[in-house]
């Protein structure tokens, strides 16, 4: 763990050079727009350890599978969103030395993002080894109101001495992924120029997105507008420059415009004019003009989304950093595009989407977005069903059932590791959940008929010819799974897998009735559409009534899967601490033998279908399997947090709560400098409103069950539900909601029913 992060209400704050941990920071400092987005890489040069980090969304790479050996349905390519033109990149001489803070002497550091207002800030004192010292002030911002583009503001001024300094502003296409699979470059360079503006237009390979960056560089010495006076073209880079004698005392300052789009939403040919649309409408206003529509931009965001928590700033600050990772990787406002595990913040996972999305990541947007948000997330699922299904079918199933992939950019799996493309098939049951926790929230029966009943048919297709009659059990039985606990593969039945296709079979069923019900022209049309019939009904009915589900009667839990008894059971907490995380310390072989669990499996099912189970039965679950999870996957602790705070164990709530809120910021995993968990993070807004608070929804109502850290002294959020807003604060003695709508509700506190009418407080 790290903990050199200042704890703040509203800022990020590292207050030291530490070089060694460089690539954390870089991760812990992205700042993006929903659009585009970018690692907190240095301006200036630095050879120390970096990652350098640019993105765009949607646009990616086929880069081609790497493995021992071939099988059959293996993805001929992991897709990966990858890094892109390098559009900060300043090159400083002073006295001839190029500023790089590697070899200087560093005597003040300071990295701070602004949350409340979107603006990622740098500072510095450095001493080259000429004896020149430096000033360096630097504003980053990704625009949220415009988000083709950003800008930069850089101030460097010279502290005890006359020099002179040589400043070059450049767009570089000279970049590359460290996760290539072949050490291949994935762009070509098809021009680049430096008349109006410097240009550079970049072409992927295979998949062709063509981008289009312009760049409008503006020098200042004093205040005073400077010329460049040279302006450069290489094969991959374009450049300008200037050179001024400047005295001790002298400020020379550089502003930076970008605009950066692609062939993903523009026609190629218009891209030029686009790009040069945007970059005048960005340069119309000063710096200072750019950073108030920037806070007047996450001033609206934040009011639909905020946590406040008085009494723990660590909490506190731990809240609103997942929240503003989340807003700034997903904005909602493109059905086409999606929320990758890193988002704009790293190469890992390849950025791009999987089940995290519907398990974790839709909840935040239902209840903080407007309700076309999380439509679109469901959208981009039934765009893909026909990949679904063709994903399927490349693995022997056949009429129209569908395996949605584990990752995916554009609806082919493209995962290459064999117990999760082939194994993993719960993934499937989050797309339906999702698809059920949308409609149970809004309201929106109506997203059956056309789109969410399709999908919910092919999964059904799928998991009534995945699982096959076990005669020896005289039940249906699921073999060959990994379930969510991915430190166990190709184990037999499952429970949360056959819970999952269970549920799926009979939900789709209930939406079969429910669709009649609403158009019966319209679903006789999708069932002749889809060559349906009835004979597919009564053998998912058969599944259904007949699944196996293993368990263990004398401890009265659900068994993960068959045989997990089997296994040495050892408490994590009897683990030395030099032992984790495991995936860093043991052999694949090791862990597999072992009977701990990466994160939440039956807990995660019994967080998903609460309902079905009694207190007494959760409780048992939750305290044979919670002693044997290391919790090292980042989706985790929040399912840990919500059961026990169900439970009335509040200090293990709040110990999980922390944990998933700060993963990150304290690197509990020692993984983020390879970028950040964003789709965890919507796991510690969970954690507070379903865990701490209780939010629910059972029969169309909202229900609230809350409880206060002891160490806090309250918390407050907003949630939207059905077309009304409401403010929420829970206090040591008080619990208090504002109805912020026109219209009132009812809704269940502590099991008692109250109606909240508009403006009033209860």
């Amino acid at each position: 763990m790290k903990n050199y992060i200042i704890h703040d209400p509203w800022h990020i704050i590292e207050a030291q050079y530490r070089p060694e941990h460089n690539e954390f920071s870089e991760s812990i400092f992205s700042i993006g727009n929903g659009r585009m987005g970018q690692r907190g890489n240095f301006e200036e040069n630095f050879s120390g350890k970096t990652l350098s980090g640019s993105y765009i969304a949607g646009v990616y790479y086929p880069d081609k599978t790497r493995v021992g050996w071939w099988k059959n349905g293996y993805p001929a390519y992991f897709a990966k969103v990858i890094n892109s033109v390098n559009w900060i990149g300043l090159h400083i001489k002073i006295n001839g030395e190029t500023l790089d803070l590697v070899a200087c002497t560093v005597q003040h550091f300071e990295r701070r993002l602004d949350m409340k207002h979107g603006i990622l800030d740098r500072s510095f004192i450095a001493t080259l080894t000429n004896g020149i010292q430096v000033e360096v002030k630097s504003s980053r911002m990704y625009h949220m109101f415009h988000t083709e583009t950003a800008a930069l503001q850089y101030h460097l001024r010279l502290l005890n001495a006359d020099a002179r300094v040589e400043l070059s502003s450049y767009l570089s296409g000279d970049v590359f992924n460290r996760d290539s699979n072949y050490d291949e470059k994935f762009w070509k360079t098809v021009d680049r120029n430096a008349e109006e503006y410097l240009r550079m237009v970049m072409e992927t390979k295979k998949t062709n997105f063509l981008v289009e960056t312009l760049l409008l560089n503006r020098f200042y010495h004093n205040s005073k507008l400077t010329d460049p006076q040279e302006r450069t073209i290489h094969a991959d880079r374009v450049s300008e420059s200037v050179g001024i004698d400047a005295a001790m005392g002298d400020t020379l300052t550089i502003e930076k415009r970008v605009s950066i789009v692609s062939s993903t939403n523009h026609e190629r040919g218009s891209l030029y004019e686009v790009a040069k649309s945007n970059l005048q409408a960005i340069t119309r206003e000063s710096f200072e003009q750019l950073k108030n529509k920037q806070h007047q931009a996450w001033q609206t965001i934040w009011k639909e989304s905020d946590i406040q928590i008085e009494g723990d700033i660590a909490a506190q600050q731990a809240i609103r950093f997942n929240i503003f990772q989340l807003h700034q990787t997903y904005t909602g406002e493109d059905a086409r595009l999606n929320i990758g595990p890193k988002g704009f913040t790293g190469e890992k996972y390849g950025g791009v989407t999987y089940w995290d999305t519907e398990a974790y990541c839709l909840p935040f947007y239902l209840s903080t977005q407007d309700v076309t948000v999380a439509r679109n997330l469901l959208l981009y699922r039934y765009q893909h069903l026909q990949k679904a299904i063709e994903n399927a079918s490349k693995l022997g199933f056949k009429g129209g059932a569908a395996l949605y992939p584990m990752v995916t950019i554009n609806g082919e799996e493209c995962h290459n590791e064999w117990e999760i493309t082939f194994e993993e098939i719960h993934r499937n049951g989050a797309i339906a959940f999702a698809i059920f926790n949308y409609i149970r929230y809004t309201g929106d029966i109506a997203y059956l008929l056309p789109w969410g009943l399709e999908v919910l048919i092919a999964i059904s297709r799928f998991w009534s010819q995945r699982v096959n009659w076990s005669v020896n059990k005289q039940k249906y039985v699921i073999l060959g799974v990994t379930g969510p606990n991915e430190y166990e593969n190709n184990v037999n039945n499952n429970w949360y897998t056959n819970t999952m296709a269970a549920w799926c079979l009979r939900y789709t069923l209930e939406c079969l009735d429910r669709a009649n019900e609403i158009d019966k022209t319209a679903l006789e049309e999708l069932m002749h559409k889809l060559g349906f019939s009835a004979l597919e009904t009564e053998k998912w009915r058969h599944i259904v009534d007949h699944l196996y589900y293993p368990d263990d009667k004398s401890r009265g839990i659900f068994l993960q899967q068959d045989d997990f008894l089997d296994k040495e059971l050892i408490p994590a907490n009897e683990l030395p601490l030099a032992q984790r995380p495991l995936n860093q310390h043991w052999s694949w072989d090791r862990i597999l033998r072992s009977c701990y669990i990466k994160q939440a499996d039956v807990l995660q099912g019994l967080y998903f279908f609460e309902g079905n189970f009694d207190m007494d039965t959760i409780r048992r679950n939750y305290e044979f399997y919670e002693p044997l999870t290391v919790h090292e996957s980042s989706l985790s602790p929040c399912v840990h947090c919500i059961i026990a705070a169900k439970l009335g164990k509040e200090d293990k709530a709040y110990e999980f709560y922390l944990r998933t809120a700060r993963l990150d910021l304290d690197d509990y995993n020692n993984d983020t400098e390879e970028g950040l968990h964003i789709t965890s993070m919507a796991g510690t807004w969970l954690s507070i409103v379903e865990g701490f608070a209780g939010m629910r929804v059972y029969n169309d109502q909202l229900h609230f069950k809350p409880f206060i850290p002891s160490n806090w002294e309250s918390y407050a959020f907003h949630v939207q539900f059905r077309g009304v807003k409401l403010y929420v604060k829970v206090s040591r003695d008080n619990f208090e909601i504002k109805n912020l709508s026109e219209s009132g509700i009812n809704l269940i506190f502590n099991d008692r029913p109250f109606t909240v009418e508009p403006a009033l407080t209860t």
